[in-house]
């Protein structure tokens, strides 16, 4: 588990899927991804973050909200690391992603979160760099990724699981190295 000033970075719990999924399913959390996720397809995808982090001790991990009794409780979404699809042009690496629901926007949990997560990319895991990657209409992301110190590698790329004449095919790839976020935390 990470733990932050406001935010626990932790395991997926039973009681984290229908807040997930009721998440997943909403318009303007979705509004980016090429579909709203089915009750079905978003457990598969928790149950798939769990066992990732069961595996290998990171991942997309659940974020709830310090305060209540119980650190499992207030799931707010996700926030994590993941191996990039190997069928991305810019594979092998890792990326970091977030999806919160948008009650929690614009209060800076995704920033804390992410900050959390680099860090753990960084100085547990001793990566040398990690990506991000988003629609190039999705500039609310591209902000979150500047915050985090990313840069915009101009290497736009068409996503491969998306036809190309699709709205949101055409992506941009930010990336930051350790170094850049070491001269950032100092």
């Amino acid at each position: 588990m990470i733990e932050t000033e406001r935010l626990y970075l932790r395991q997926w719990q039973a009681s984290d899927f229908a807040p997930f999924a009721k998440m997943n399913a909403n318009p303007k959390v979705m509004e980016y991804f090429p579909k709203l996720l089915t009750t079905s397809m978003s457990n598969t995808i928790a149950k798939k973050c769990q066992t990732l982090i069961e595996d290998n001790g990171w991942g997309f991990w659940a974020v709830s909200r310090k305060g209540g009794s119980n650190k499992n409780d207030d799931f707010i979404g996700m926030v994590g690391l993941n191996n990039a699809h190997a069928n991305m042009p810019f594979s092998p690496a890792v990326e970091i992603g977030w999806r919160l629901h948008n009650d929690y926007w614009g209060l800076g949990y995704a920033t804390e979160a992410a900050q959390a997560a680099l860090r753990y990319a960084f100085d547990v895991l001793e990566l040398s760099e990690v990506v991000a990657f988003t629609a190039v209409i999705n500039k609310r992301s591209q902000k979150l990724m500047q915050r985090l110190g990313m840069t915009d590698t101009q290497d736009n790329f068409y996503h491969p699981m998306l036809d190309a004449k699709h709205p949101l095919a055409e992506h941009v790839l930010y990336k930051i190295t350790r170094q850049q976020w070491q001269a950032l935390s100092a």
